[in-house]
């Protein structure tokens, strides 16, 4: 994979994708959860690297994409994304969002339906509004002085072991947001625009219908906020296939990577 570039009126977006793209094989987009980078699934490139085109991105705002104004909608990232796709000459792609990314990839279906050849959640939840309750929402948009004011050294202890159960998932999360260690102002408006960003999303109360394939994936032990309730109420109105994971937490991509990849493998065919 080749690492790139994409200039907005915000920043510049740093994404990482096959140096060539064959137009017979399936496009898999990984976009990683709030805090994360492209790191975040390192396990999934490497195993489809012969086997489908790939893009995964560090997401508006962080890891390498910083600086960059936190002045973006969750339909921001949805068009950025799209116009990266359009530029690199991609069609119908495979969206698989972990979390937030999750959100961004059903943004993404409710303003570029036609376009999308399927979509995979991992221990995201559904963004229509009927899902979350009035004060969820009100929580999610004061979220940034929790984080500003938590001693930094818990909230890393929190940060990896309340989102992955296994080793490898467990350090290269503490990897991850080491990147903001001896910036904790920088992690906590990264974590606060992002949950606001959510809020306003659920608050405009637009269908995000996911009108192609579709496949829920869920750690059984995924702790992060509401997630395993959301994902069976998701099941449960829409009939989308769910899959658990046997031991794994919120990032469940990394504590259980040959499992998520066979599932991911199993819907691209």
């Amino acid at each position: 994979m080749v690492e790139k570039t994409y200039s907005t009126s915000s920043g510049i977006i740093h994404y990482w994708i096959s140096e060539k793209i064959d137009e017979k094989r399936e496009t898999l987009v990984f976009l990683p959860g709030l805090t994360a980078d492209h790191r975040l699934f390192d396990r999934q490139t490497e195993y489809f690297a012969e086997k489908a085109n790939l893009f995964v991105w560090d997401a508006p705002g962080h890891a390498a994409s910083w600086p960059f104004a936190l002045d973006f909608t969750l339909m921001d990232k949805a068009k950025w994304l799209n116009g990266i796709l359009d530029a690199e000459g991609i069609k119908k792609p495979i969206l698989v969002g972990q979390s937030m990314g999750g959100y961004v990839g059903q943004a993404y279906a409710q303003l570029f339906p036609k376009k999308l050849k399927g979509f995979i959640s991992i221990d995201s939840a559904p963004l229509q509004r009927q899902y979350v309750t009035g004060i969820e929402i009100w929580l999610l948009k004061r979220m940034e002085p929790v984080y500003r004011h938590y001693p930094w050294k818990w909230l890393l202890k929190a940060g990896v072991n309340g989102v992955a159960t296994s080793e490898y998932g467990r350090r290269l999360m503490r990897d991850i947001m080491m990147e903001y260690d001896g910036d904790q102002a920088r992690y906590a408006k990264i974590c606060g625009h992002g949950y606001r960003m959510l809020a306003e999303a659920m608050e405009a109360d637009l269908p995000y219908k996911i009108e192609c394939p579709a496949l829920l994936i869920c750690g059984e032990k995924d702790r992060a906020g509401s997630c395993i309730r959301y994902n069976r109420a998701w099941h449960k109105n829409t009939g989308i296939r769910l899959e658990w994971i046997k031991g794994a937490g919120h990032n469940s991509n990394t504590d259980a990577p040959e499992k998520v990849n066979q599932l991911v493998e199993e819907f691209m065919k």
